[in-house]
């Protein structure tokens, strides 16, 4: 017991200098946490999601498979958010854990809204899927 008090305090130490700022972000919302990550982008020209849209790009990219590979891909379009809101602003945060809930209550009121860009034909499917069950109407591009 002894040894895993002392391991952790070892641990600590090692990130002491970002203690305090780590412990502040702990105590912040998801809400807080999604503005804070686009002050963060806005101020210092960076992008938090680059790794995975690049992820989701067509493997070989677009001058090797030409119309061929762009079959492989879709976006996820929501073009009626239906009468359950709540359930396709929830869904839309589970799909798409980047936007935040203001932007997903805009996507839902402000219909047509792409949910999410140039993802696999089958993940764009189960993306389509989860969001009819909310009660979306949804196409895929």
């Amino acid at each position: 017991m002894a040894e895993e008090k002392k391991e952790a305090k070892e641990e600590k130490k090692t990130s002491s200098k970002f203690e305090k700022l780590i412990s502040e972000i702990e105590k912040l919302s998801v809400a807080d946490l999604a503005e804070l990550v686009k002050e963060l982008e806005e101020r210092f020209g960076v992008q938090a999601a680059a790794p995975v849209a690049m992820a989701a790009a067509p493997a070989g990219g677009e001058e090797q498979g030409g119309e061929e590979e762009t079959g492989g891909v879709a976006t996820v379009v929501i073009t009626d958010a239906g009468e359950k809101k709540i359930e396709v602003i929830k869904a839309i945060r589970e799909i798409n854990q980047e936007v935040g809930l203001k932007e997903a209550k805009d996507m839902v009121d402000n219909p047509p809204a792409e949910v999410a860009k140039e993802v696999k034909r089958e993940e764009a499917e189960e993306m389509k899927k989860k969001l009819e069950e909310a009660g979306a109407k949804v196409e895929l591009k």
